[in-house]
């Protein structure tokens, strides 16, 4: 039951910050957007944060209407959540503002949220174990 709630409740995360960078707060987002990943990958900022948002989006629903698939769509939001992490160093290192993300000690905080989601995403993924023991 626990596990249920907290994997609807990270796909409601995932999706209410994928709009995020889709609309409102697109904006802010670019600005926290390092100059090596448009230069890594080969496009600009707001490329970046609208293709994080629409993966935020396409994760968080497929973990809520995909249950057979659970445990990959976990792995895949593990995934991102570490591939954003170099981003979160970086914002934190220059001292760059984005929404909520305003005071060093914010966005030094945020950079041990980062394991934190991991793990949400990994245990929500994982098979639930019923109390005989076994997983299902």
């Amino acid at each position: 039951m626990l596990r249920t709630v907290a994997r609807f409740a990270l796909a409601a995360l995932l999706i209410t910050a994928g709009l995020a960078h889709l609309t409102v707060l697109r904006r802010g987002y670019r600005i926290a957007v390092p100059d090596w990943a448009t230069r890594l990958l080969h496009t600009d900022k707001d490329m970046i944060v609208v293709a994080s948002g629409a993966a935020e989006i396409m994760l968080g629903a497929g973990l809520i209407a995909l249950p057979r698939e659970r445990g990959r769509i976990g792995a895949a939001i593990a995934a991102f959540f570490v591939a954003v992490l170099p981003g979160n160093v970086h914002q934190w290192r220059t001292g760059t503002s984005a929404p909520g993300l305003d005071t060093d000690a914010r966005r030094f905080g945020r950079l041990f949220l980062q394991p934190v989601l991991v793990a949400w995403a990994l245990w929500v993924g994982s098979p639930a174990r019923s109390t005989s023991g076994r997983t299902r």
